[in-house]
């Protein structure tokens, strides 16, 4: 799932294959700018910001793309096979001389004028793994609603960049705190650590092919897909469980041995008898 850190990775890759190159081939394969032609131009860096990627190309243009969900971007060399899935779901190539970029399944890809960005991702709190980085700003836009649930505060991009729903419930189950518990409510102690121990994940992982938030052999995540088996610390069966991100509704998990906070109540296929949470 792209998150912060997979969206550093891939800014690396199309850094390395592009930056300070010619572009010799150019096609985006969306109506608004199935006319445009990019080639003979420069591409100075790849950036990334948040969830974001920024193609900067000379002559003041950025090519922006989001991943979201299931979009991927994929770097071959001169004559190598694609292999990032059916030609239909090419949204964009960008090519040079012996390296080929293409863009599968991009929900969203913009052509826009490089002073232009900030229309794009200007509303984007300080970024975890960027240059902006700023976690007394996070952590003071993350208490601005204090009775906003800690889940969702956690995966609003304005608040902090970076953060999707593995490192949303990963760090829900470091914090000791359910993603329903509202953000206000926090101990404030947990609350202070709370944006250098995300800063902490993301880093760790952006060079990693394999995510982990454990530190543990064969054991890569706490608690996140782990549903309904034991939780690593206290044996609690995991739960599972939607919860909103302000625009659908996403697969949450929590541990009620480790957690304290509200959550819903189990789903009726799990028959064992779940543990009340504590509080911290």
């Amino acid at each position: 799932m792209p998150e912060g850190d997979t969206v550093w990775q891939a800014a690396r890759r199309l850094h390395e294959a592009l930056a300070g190159s010619v572009l010799t081939r150019s096609d985006l394969r969306v109506p608004r700018y199935a006319t445009a032609d990019l080639t003979g131009r420069t591409v100075l860096d790849v950036t990334p910001r948040g969830k974001h990627l920024l193609t900067r190309i000379e002559g003041g243009l950025t090519l922006h793309s989001h991943l979201r969900m299931d979009g991927s971007w994929k770097v071959y060399g001169s004559g190598q096979r694609w292999r990032g899935g059916p030609a239909h779901q090419i949204r964009a190539i960008l090519g040079t001389e012996d390296r080929t970029a293409v863009g599968y399944r991009l929900p969203v890809l913009d052509l826009l004028r490089t002073a232009d960005e900030p229309r794009v991702v200007g509303h984007l709190g300080p970024d975890l793994l960027g240059p902006d980085w700023d976690p007394g700003l996070a952590l003071s836009n993350l208490l601005a609603d204090p009775g906003r649930p800690l889940g969702e505060a956690l995966l609003d991009q304005r608040n902090l960049a970076g953060i999707g729903n593995v490192y949303k419930s990963e760090l829900c189950f470091l914090l000791g705190a359910t993603p329903w518990l509202p953000v206000g409510a926090l101990l404030p102690d947990r609350a202070a650590t709370l944006p250098a121990l995300a800063r902490k994940l993301l880093e760790a992982n952006r060079e990693r092919p394999v995510r982990s938030t454990t530190g543990l052999r064969g054991q890569d995540l706490f608690v996140y897909g782990r549903a309904p088996r034991p939780c690593l610390r206290c044996r609690t069966p995991v739960r599972e469980a939607d919860q909103g991100d302000g625009s659908r509704e996403r697969p949450t998990y929590w541990c009620p041995g480790c957690q304290w906070g509200p959550a819903p109540a189990p789903r009726a296929r799990w028959s064992r008898r779940i543990r009340p949470a504590t509080g911290p």
